[in-house]
């Protein structure tokens, strides 16, 4: 597998899982109707943010993508913040840890001094795992903040770790 900078070429290969993952409504905040013209401008960052894809290494597939961006504005804009998306088709296949821990590694290469992700679905349990294993924790669960269309409210968690 190999990391790389997404490229506007590389948007036809991302949109069908994101858009599968977002109109699913169990893991993103994002609306479940989210069209393609704004999911492109959600996800496909200019500095100082950043959007790579993890591709297969052979056939050049892309298997998830992730962006990261100053996660506040101004005096808060050392901490980093990152989002993740995982072909459905390639779960298990370590692509959400590789990406994860490229992130990471960014992060810490800007200096930034930590990273905070928003709004981790309490009930997403691979996710809030995964994170845990990357060195995150739970600083705060916002109680039934998020609508999950089968088990209806649940918390959504604020995760952060020092870098």
């Amino acid at each position: 597998m190999l990391i790389r900078e997404a490229t506007g070429a590389d948007w036809p290969a991302i949109w069908p899982f994101l858009h599968t993952i977002v109109a699913a409504g169990e893991t993103y905040t994002y609306p479940r109707d989210l069209g393609e013209e704004q999911a492109r401008s959600i996800w496909m960052l200019s500095a100082p943010g950043r959007t790579v894809v993890a591709v297969d290494g052979t056939t050049g597939a892309v298997l998830g993508s992730a962006k990261m961006n100053p996660n506040h504005m101004g005096p808060a804009s050392h901490v980093a913040g990152a989002s993740f998306m995982v072909d459905p088709a390639c779960a298990g296949r370590g692509v959400g840890r590789a990406l994860g821990e490229h992130v990471l590694a960014w992060a810490r290469a800007e200096g930034y001094r930590a990273m905070q992700f928003n709004a981790v679905v309490e009930s997403n349990t691979g996710a809030v795992a995964l994170w845990k294993s990357l060195g995150f924790e739970v600083m705060a669960t916002l109680p039934e903040a998020f609508r999950h269309p089968t088990l209806g409210y649940v918390g959504l968690h604020v995760m952060y770790q020092r870098l």
